[in-house]
């Protein structure tokens, strides 16, 4: 163990010396390292809530914990593999413009991880904060124009500019919470619909769309496009009023209710409708994925179909107090969201396309994650179910602590079984 943590050390110290040199793998092991990072908090959080750790507050780091993890490991990973894309258009040399922004993403999303547990939302962690978003706006802005520099139609473009667009509009929410912060005039419903509409936006647009993308680049090209383009705007008509399914506690009127469940409707059959045109293509994927890749992404399949079947479900009134009215639930489902959807379709992406040695340890610490977080959902349902009836189930704190330590361990073989730089 000792052996492991000390490469772990150099495996870090090799990502942040002369960082503004290197290239896109070593973008994703300085992103495969964060994701590290977010498990050891999640561990602290677990234990804080299991046993006594009186020197740690918990809201407070639970707020470095996601910011961290939203900044620092998802949103770094999908601007790499962006701009992986962009290389295939431009070749390397448009990488060397986009240094400064993956270098600023990386120090504002530490700058949040260090701040945030030490004075919650203060003077530091705001500006480091909204410093990520301009970051992002930077961001979206030079991509979007790259985009346009291709002077392709492809598919594809279009779910990366509505990922831009959706993670410029989930700021909005950010700065909503930030306003009602600063005049301390807090209202628990505009409070909560603040937080939403931030995490509907990041989850289900930036997040989703941003993977949609390279998927859709990678697997069509130009192939069925016109089918692609429907399934497109089926999911981007559908994801604004969609954000209503997270806000159903304020008693919408009945209208806004129908239009709800048209968007549950509406993205189920697009994803029912993408997965037919995968279909097609399974058995090209079989020849050419590795089993880790195909393991992975049929994980992920299963995943976004249960979250999409459980956005559907919400819909009912009865189903959606249940929904929002237990918190194990609302982590279960963002846990389910996060993990199961973009975080294992991100490492399946990276492994099916060579982004990832897929060696022995590799693919070790992979299985045992992806184990981990399988767990993580079981014991959060049960918890979830027991706090419904109103029991309390036995040791479910320690059962989602040895969850997280697991999670941890299968990260911790993945970073180490990527040590080596060269391409």
């Amino acid at each position: 163990m000792i052996e492991i943590i000390r490469k772990l050390l150099n495996l870090s110290f090799l990502c942040t010396k002369n960082i503004m040199e290197l290239d896109l793998n070593r973008w994703l092991k300085i992103a495969l390292f964060n994701l590290l990072i977010v498990a050891t908090l999640g561990i602290v959080l677990r234990y804080k809530i299991a046993f006594s750790l009186p020197w740690v507050d918990q809201k407070r780091l639970l707020h470095g914990h996601s910011h961290f993890a939203f900044s620092g490991w998802v949103s770094q990973i999908l601007m790499t593999l962006m701009l992986g894309y962009l290389s295939t258009q431009f070749g390397k040399k448009i990488l060397k413009k986009y240094q400064l922004v993956l270098f600023a993403n990386l120090i504002t999303a530490y700058g949040m991880l260090l701040s945030f547990p030490v004075q919650g939302y203060g003077l530091i962690s705001i500006i480091f904060s909204t410093l990520s978003i301009f970051v992002s706006y930077f961001f979206a802005v030079m991509f979007w124009k790259d985009l346009n520099a291709t002077k392709l139609n492809s598919v594809s473009h279009h779910w990366f500019k509505a990922a831009l667009l959706f993670n410029v509009v989930s700021s909005l929410g950010a700065f909503g919470l930030a306003f009602m912060m600063a005049t301390k005039n807090i209202h628990q419903n505009w409070y909560l619909a603040a937080i939403y509409f931030f995490l509907h936006f990041q989850y289900n647009g930036w997040f989703f769309f941003a993977c949609m993308g390279l998927i859709v680049q990678k697997l069509f090209l130009e192939k069925n496009s016109a089918e692609l383009k429907k399934i497109f705007w089926l999911f981007a008509i559908s994801l604004v009023p969609a954000y209503l399914l997270s806000v159903l506690w304020m008693q919408l009127p009945w209208w806004l209710n129908a239009i709800v469940v048209l968007a549950a409707v509406a993205q189920f059959a697009g994803w029912i409708w993408t997965l037919s045109l995968i279909k097609i293509l399974l058995p090209v994927l079989k020849n050419n994925f590795s089993v880790i890749a195909r393991w992975l992404l049929g994980l992920v399949v299963i995943a976004v179909t249960i979250k999409l079947i459980l956005q559907l479900g919400s819909t009912i009134p009865s189903m959606s107090k249940l929904a929002f009215g237990f918190r194990p639930i609302v982590i279960g489902y963002l846990h389910l969201v996060l993990l199961g959807c973009i975080t294992l379709f991100m490492l399946g992406y990276c492994f099916a396309y060579n982004l990832i040695i897929a060696n022995k340890k590799a693919i070790i610490g992979t299985i045992i994650f992806t184990t981990s977080i399988i767990l993580n959902e079981i014991f959060l349902m049960i918890q979830g179910f027991a706090d419904i009836e109103y029991v309390s189930f036995p040791c479910i704190n320690e059962l989602l602590l040895c969850a997280a330590i697991i999670m941890f361990s299968g990260l911790l073989f993945l970073n180490v079984s990527q040590k080596k730089f060269e391409n």
